[in-house]
């Protein structure tokens, strides 16, 4: 018997460690359509080829929505399964635009809370590395780490993404670990 999707869902891993995917898998338990809020921004060739293969991937019952900002926003207004990605392009898109962090994070952690149906986000666990070498980098990295602690102390279900392996590292309520 497969349980059902917690209200809010945490993934975390590193590059290339299967988060998309995984996150995918886990809303496309629920019945569709469902919600991609995308974060990128498509600044130069790579990152345009890059967002094109993530939507190539998913099946026309998804529908996608650029959310580089104003993910709050489009949080607060999903009516039903939503999965965000990513996080940690989120959180860059507010520091280059000088955005009210603190406040940005909050409205995110409130509108996830809310949400009718069932949230899954997607983040980059950045702080596994060596400190970076200047103040921009290791702003980044501190405002990530404390956007990922806010949402896994909110979040029903935590995983962590090593090689394609989803490790549980915060179980749902009930649910066999």
């Amino acid at each position: 018997m497969r349980q059902a999707l917690s209200r809010m869902t945490l993934v975390l891993g590193g590059a290339r460690s299967g988060k998309s995917a995984h996150a995918e898998g886990l809303i496309e338990a629920c019945p569709a359509p469902w919600l991609y809020l995308a974060t990128a921004q498509a600044f130069d060739d790579e990152m345009r080829e890059r967002i094109a293969l993530h939507r190539e991937r998913r099946s026309s019952e998804w529908t996608t929505r650029e959310a580089p900002i104003d993910l709050p926003e489009a949080v607060a207004a999903a009516a039903g399964p939503v999965l965000v990605d990513c996080l940690t392009l989120w959180m860059t898109n507010l520091i280059l635009s000088e955005a009210d962090i603190p406040r940005a994070v909050s409205a995110l952690v409130e509108a996830c809370t809310a949400a009718p149906g069932p949230v899954v986000l997607v983040g980059n666990e950045v702080g596994l590395g060596i400190v970076p070498d200047n103040a921009l980098a290791r702003r980044f990295r501190d405002e990530a780490g404390r956007l990922h602690q806010r949402l896994a102390a909110r979040a029903d279900r935590v995983v962590f993404m090593v090689a394609g392996l989803p490790m549980i590292v915060k179980p749902q309520a009930g649910a066999d670990t």
